[in-house]
């Protein structure tokens, strides 16, 4: 099968509102232990379903009230073999947890299907290693092998995107867009950036975009995206080009402190919700191609509100 681009289409004055920190929302505002940072563990846990049926009521409400659409792509982000591995769940039993991932996405925004214009369904691809570390042995041809298994169930699972988050080097990326090509599925790869406003494997992100479409060629992503960076980290990296145009998707963390002493406060940082919101209208005047709009980590439903407010007024 020859491997080829697969779009998640524009839509003329349609805006995507993505989920924020779904981890740090259920740990530190819910109480809920993460093994290994995993999401979808709780999907077997009927008092966090409750929890997370509430969270996302919110969140919706909020696209709702301004207008947006909702891009949903919530618990997958670790449903890969290794992290199964570490988890003690075989390969069927990884692949019945993705489903309950994308069946509860579904599920919880049946109610809205009259206020909302869209509802698409993504699936998450998280890195193989660490985000925050070099991975260093990774090669396209093994990331592309190994990020198969994950995509072959997000195809059954008939998921609308591919959402590939917190990817910090240029192999991956290529694997992953090709392991996504081969199962006709769309892909969003989301880089992160650090406090020099580069990946932590060294490219910029203009190289990491660039570098990417050039090696996956005609499996190119159908589009880019920031996840897990503070504006603080990522702004200086969007260097004038018409490479920018490239970017659909903005999902900012909360607060300006790194992302490594973010992970050890053990506590929530959420920021100053108004002024992120007003941070996000300002790119949103300055980049009309980015058209999912969200949060990383600290990031929930008052920063969905400000966030909202100030996208929608900069694209009227």
């Amino acid at each position: 099968m020859a491997l080829e681009l697969t779009k998640f289409p524009r839509q003329e004055g349609v805006l995507y509102l993505t989920e924020g920190g779904v981890e740090t929302e259920a740990m530190y505002r819910h109480g809920h232990e993460l093994r290994e940072f995993a999401m979808f563990e709780l999907m077997d846990s009927p008092e966090a379903v409750v929890d997370l049926k509430d969270m996302y009521r919110r969140y919706l409400d909020i696209a709702a009230k301004h207008g947006f659409s909702v891009l949903m792509s919530g618990f997958d982000y670790r449903a890969s073999p290794d992290w199964g591995d570490k988890l003690g769940y075989s390969a069927e039993g990884l692949r019945e947890m993705q489903h309950k991932c994308i069946d509860f996405l579904r599920d919880v925004a049946m109610p809205y299907t009259a206020d909302l214009t869209h509802i698409a369904v993504a699936g998450i691809i998280g890195p193989r290693g660490d985000a925050y570390s070099l991975n260093q042995n990774i090669t396209a041809e093994g990331a592309e092998e190994y990020h198969a298994t994950q995509m072959e169930t997000l195809k059954d699972c008939g998921v609308d995107l591919v959402w590939a988050a917190t990817i910090n080097n240029v192999p991956e990326a290529v694997g992953i867009s090709r392991a996504a090509s081969s199962m006709g599925l769309p892909v969003n790869m989301s880089f992160t950036l650090d406090s020099n406003h580069r990946l932590k494997s060294g490219p910029s992100l203009r190289e990491a975009i660039e570098a990417t479409d050039a090696e996956a060629g005609s499996a190119r992503p159908d589009s880019y995206g920031i996840n897990c960076s503070h504006p603080d980290e990522f702004e200086p990296a969007l260097e004038p080009g018409g490479w920018t145009t490239r970017i659909r998707s903005i999902r900012p963390n909360a607060a300006r402190m790194d992302k490594v002493s973010l992970c050890r406060l053990g506590h929530i940082e959420e920021g100053d919700p108004e002024e992120l919101g007003r941070q996000m209208g300002d790119l949103a005047r300055r980049y009309p191609d980015i058209d999912m709009w969200g949060g990383c980590c600290g990031t929930w439903d008052k920063h969905f509100d400000r966030i909202a407010k100030h996208v929608r007024e900069a694209r009227l």
